[in-house]
């Protein structure tokens, strides 16, 4: 396996994802957003799931229409949503090469004993149980796959809890959790790989909300942060898994958020 700087610096091929159907969540904005065009602009048919049909539009034109939109809101969809979204990535394509999980909630960042326990259902449900839940309903379609790609988004505070980061991080070691055990769970029995990617700071919407105060402009935009995901999701990692990368070299760490406000 190359080290992580390599990783970083990996310069993609273009047509490192010819004829690969990769679909990704949370694909209306931010890193979902900007790795779906790198897809689409190395060859993948992409699958757009998100919630926000607008955004999805906006992304499907942008890739030249080698796409397809697949609404679904993560907070609310229920069995049924599920299973009709992956009975229809099989009737289109017949497979599944590659899945990255980005989607995810912020939540409202403050104390643990402040938290409020329906808003800490609603990250816990969005982050990480609806990640198993369709996990669940496309890893058959995945094991069609020649060479099958699984990436979880991850995040430094999954890896070390920080003060107020309250039901974010906790859902996020819980993806690093189900990263591992499906890494294992799969090894030796089937052609799936997966791994877990940490994009670190960047231009986009949550890292606004979680630091208002920052200076945007001293930020990576996502699309410069793509090597690790489009080095996982094409032939040059196969047999990789089971790991945690970052696409950014280690930072200071910024100042813990403040506590929320009572009430």
């Amino acid at each position: 396996m190359l080290e992580q700087n390599e990783i970083r610096r990996y310069d993609p091929p273009p047509d490192l994802l010819q004829g690969r159907v990769i679909a990704i969540t949370g694909a209306g904005d931010g890193i979902g957003r900007a790795l779906a065009l790198g897809c689409a602009a190395h060859g993948a048919e992409v699958v757009l799931i998100g919630r926000n049909l607008r955004r999805l539009e906006s992304v499907y034109a942008e890739t030249g229409e080698r796409a397809c939109i697949a609404p679904l809101d993560l907070e609310r969809a229920l069995a049924p949503d599920y299973d009709q979204l992956a009975a229809a990535i099989a009737q289109r394509y017949g497979r599944l090469d590659g899945l990255v999980h980005n989607a995810a909630q912020l939540g409202v960042l403050g104390p643990i004993e402040q938290a409020d326990m329906l808003g800490w259902c609603r990250v816990l449900h969005v982050n990480l149980t609806a990640a198993f839940a369709l996990t669940q309903v496309l890893l058959p379609l995945l094991r069609e796959s020649v060479d099958a790609s699984m990436i979880f988004t991850t995040s430094s505070v999954g890896r070390r809890g920080r003060a107020y980061w309250g039901a974010y991080a906790v859902s996020k070691f819980g993806i690093e959790g189900l990263s591992q055990v499906l890494a294992d769970e799969l090894s030796g029995t089937s052609r799936v790989r997966v791994n877990a990617v940490n994009p670190g700071p960047a231009r986009t919407r949550m890292r606004r909300q979680a630091f208002p105060g920052e200076d945007a402009a001293q930020l990576p935009d996502p699309a410069s942060l793509l090597n690790p995901y489009l080095w996982l999701l094409g032939p040059a990692s196969a047999g990789i898994s089971g790991q945690s990368l970052d696409c950014q070299p280690p930072r200071p760490r910024s100042p813990a958020a403040p506590p929320a406000t009572p009430g």
